[in-house]
């Protein structure tokens, strides 16, 4: 393979990680609209040249509200449609929003924005319900996404008319999709499956346009794909064929990880692993209409642990922990060769943190995709030699502080540091690090570093101590709720960032 360079990353450039979900709104939760502008009109105003997000799907609060355990890998998630936006194009009124809850503005409160943004979309759609079957918009979208759009509007009417049972539970008939039950169903559920509809064709309206806006200012949005989907998901009900299932239509075996930094015991995800065999026999057509999706929603992607590609560590169902799993493995060179054929030159990043096996940095390294180094990694007992360590830092590569994944750079220094850790870091900066300023250490050390791409948390910009994570592996709850606050993204608060960006030739060239 012809050694290539993804999706632009051959210029030096930089951004920032913030998720829309820890955008400051009104609403309770960050959205698509106003405030997500701004955003973008800081970045460039700090020379930026990426925003990265988080996965953009549905999340529940029943799966912990994380963007990587979704019912679809396709769908957009509603509470991000931004409420001002449909004030705006008329679809709303300011009465709608009376009285407004008084949400939290420091974290989500997933329930609450749950009951109020079904309240006030359902409102929106009423309003043109009568019409929406002659705008010819909404018809073309329809069409356009039909090879998942359908389903899964299916898919959430059939769940909230069954309580929330899951797919495996449905009527034998629904549960197996018998193409005469399903069409009865679609008759009997016509309205709701069609607010599903709308509600997809309203969050997308909002996002492409977000992402004209981020075009305008030369910025790109880096998207993340995760690896795997829930089990009761529209893409399992609908597809049961390509996961590993049993007679029973119940995954045999899942996913997680072993034992690694994060978790003694592993990490227990508990997804359906893929029928890898069953893939390949049909050229891997679902992976590349999810690609192919995606590719449109972002200008890079990142592939989210992407040693699942090569070998995938599957965990007995029904075991409490990862810890005795095993791994097995997968076809990446034919899956890459295939996807490649559909994309010859794609713009995805791979996450290749945790272990890593020579197979898979030879895949990396024939098919030129571009890997990423964490510097909250590199100043353990193996500092000179760790791949992460900023001198082992080649152009081809997205150096992070830390990632969402991780504690804050400041949380990290100041809980899981030990004396000889913060040793190591101080030698390597030259100088004595504290917990004041050592986020700024860390992103110098990454801005200057030989790295063409780098990629900084909004929370290692504002120097946010531990209280402002975003995720901590291997638990269930809790997560994903933080959010900046406005008075927190300011120019002055960016200024170091911008001056180093400038120091260092990363401007955008906007």
């Amino acid at each position: 393979m012809t050694k290539r360079r993804a999706g632009g990353l051959e210029r030096r450039g930089s951004g920032l990680l913030l998720p829309v979900s820890a955008l400051p709104s009104p609403f309770g939760i960050g959205d698509l609209g106003p405030s997500a502008c701004r955003f973008a009109d800081l970045l460039f105003d700090a020379r930026q040249s990426y925003w990265q997000v988080l996965p953009i799907n549905p999340t529940s609060t029943a799966l912990g509200n994380s963007p990587y355990n979704s019912d679809s890998a396709f769908a957009g998630n509603p509470l991000l449609i931004s409420p001002e936006l449909l004030e705006a194009e008329g679809l709303l009124s300011k009465s709608d929003f009376d009285p407004l809850p008084s949400f939290p503005v420091e974290r989500v409160d997933y329930e609450a924005v749950t009951l109020f943004k079904r309240k006030i979309l359902y409102r929106a759609y009423e309003g043109v319900r009568s019409s929406l079957g002659k705008n010819p918009e909404f018809t073309a979208f329809c069409k356009e996404q039909s090879v998942w759009l359908e389903s899964y509007a299916l898919f959430k009417v059939l769940k909230e008319h069954l309580n929330g049972a899951p797919w495996n539970h449905f009527p034998k008939e629904l549960k197996n999709r018998n193409p005469g039950a399903l069409g009865r169903t679609r008759e009997k559920f016509n309205d709701q499956i069609v607010f599903q509809q709308f509600l997809q064709f309203i969050f997308f309206r909002q996002w492409f346009s977000l992402k004209n806006y981020c075009k305008s200012k030369q910025l790109r949005i880096i998207g993340d794909l995760p690896i795997y989907v829930q089990y009761d998901s529209a893409d399992v009900w609908t597809h049961p064929g390509i996961f590993q299932l049993d007679s029973e239509m119940k995954p045999r075996e899942v996913a997680g990880v072993p034992p690694d930094y994060f978790s003694k015991t592993g990490q227990l995800w508990g997804n359906p692993l893929y029928d890898w065999e069953a893939l390949r026999a049909m050229h891997f057509d679902w992976w590349i209409q999810r690609l192919a999706h995606n590719l449109k929603l972002f200008d890079l992607v990142r592939l989210d642990h992407f040693r699942g590609f090569a070998a995938c560590w599957q965990v007995p169902a029904g075991d409490p922990t990862a810890e005795h799993g095993r791994w097995a493995a997968a076809p990446a060179e034919a899956f890459l060769e295939t996807l490649f054929s559909h994309f010859p030159d794609p713009p995805i990043i791979a996450e290749d943190l945790g272990i890593i096996t020579p197979d898979v940095i030879d895949i990396m390294h024939r098919f030129g995709i571009p890997g990423m180094k964490v510097l909250v990694f590199a100043f353990g007992e193996g500092l000179p030699a760790h791949p992460y360590a900023p001198h082992h830092f080649i152009r081809d590569c997205v150096a992070y502080t830390g990632t969402h994944d991780t504690n804050t750079v400041r949380g990290w220094f100041k809980k899981e540091t030990d004396p000889k850790e913060r040793e190591r870091l101080s030698a390597y900066l030259g100088r004595k690090a504290d917990e004041a300023s050592v986020h700024l250490e860390l992103i110098r050390l990454a801005m200057r570093s030989v790295s063409n791409t780098v990629i900084i948390p909004v929370q290692d910009v504002l120097g946010l101590g531990e209280e402002a994570r975003m995720n901590l592996p291997g638990t269930a709850y809790g997560n994903w709720e933080w959010r900046v606050l406005p008075d927190q993204l300011t120019s002055a608060g960016m200024a170091p960032l911008a001056q180093m960006t400038t120091l260092y030739g990363r401007t955008n060239p906007g």
